[in-house]
C-alpha cells in the first residue's frame, strides 16, 4: 500500500490522530486524489468524518476541489443529509451553487434525495433556487416531479 492509499484508508477509518500525523509528515497529501478521483476532503465528507474534514480544512484543503464527476464536498454531503458537516463547509466558504458535470448543485441533490433539513439549511444560506441542471430542471422541479410536499413547501 502506497502513502496515498494509506492516507485514504486512515481517513475512512476516522483515525484523526493518524490523519494529523500523516499530514504533518507530508502536507501535500491534503491535495492528492485517490484512484477514483476523490480528494481527501470529498472522501472524508462522504464517510461523514466531520473531525477529519475540519482537520483537512485546517491543513488548507481546497474546499471546492472536485472529483472526476465534478462533485465538491458540499455537493456530496447534500444528498446524504449531514447538515452539521454542510454547515461547517458553508462556514469555511464552500460554494453553495457549485455544479457538477451534470449541472447538479447541492440544493438540487438534496432535493432529489428528499433531504428536507438539508434543503431548508441551503435555502437559509441563500442557495440559488434558479440554478438548473443539464436537463433544465431546478430543485423545485425535482421536488414537484417526485411529490416531495415538505420540500415544495420550503420554496414557498
Amino acid at each position: 500500500m502506497n502513502e496515498i492509499e494509506l492516507f485514504f484508508n486512515t481517513i475512512q477509518q476516522g483515525k484523526i490522530e493518524h490523519v494529523k500525523a500523516q499530514l504533518q509528515r507530508n502536507p501535500n497529501l491534503v491535495s492528492t486524489k485517490d484512484t477514483r478521483g476523490f480528494t481527501p476532503l470529498i472522501f472524508a465528507s462522504y464517510f461523514n468524518k466531520n473531525d477529519v474534514v475540519e482537520t483537512l480544512l485546517n491543513f488548507k484543503a481546497e474546499i471546492d476541489a472536485t472529483d472526476s464527476s465534478g462533485n465538491t464536498a458540499l455537493i456530496g454531503v447534500a444528498f446524504k443529509g449531514n447538515t452539521d458537516l454542510a454547515a461547517l463547509l458553508i462556514q469555511k466558504g464552500a460554494n453553495l451553487n457549485a455544479k457538477n458535470n451534470q449541472g447538479i448543485t447541492p440544493l438540487i441533490f438534496a432535493t432529489m434525495y428528499n433531504q428536507t433539513k438539508m434543503v431548508a439549511m441551503l435555502l437559509k444560506h441563500k442557495a440559488d433556487v434558479t440554478c438548473k441542471d443539464k436537463t433544465g430542471k431546478t430543485a423545485l422541479d425535482f421536488a414537484k416531479e417526485k411529490g416531495f410536499k415538505a420540500i415544495i413547501a420550503l420554496f414557498n
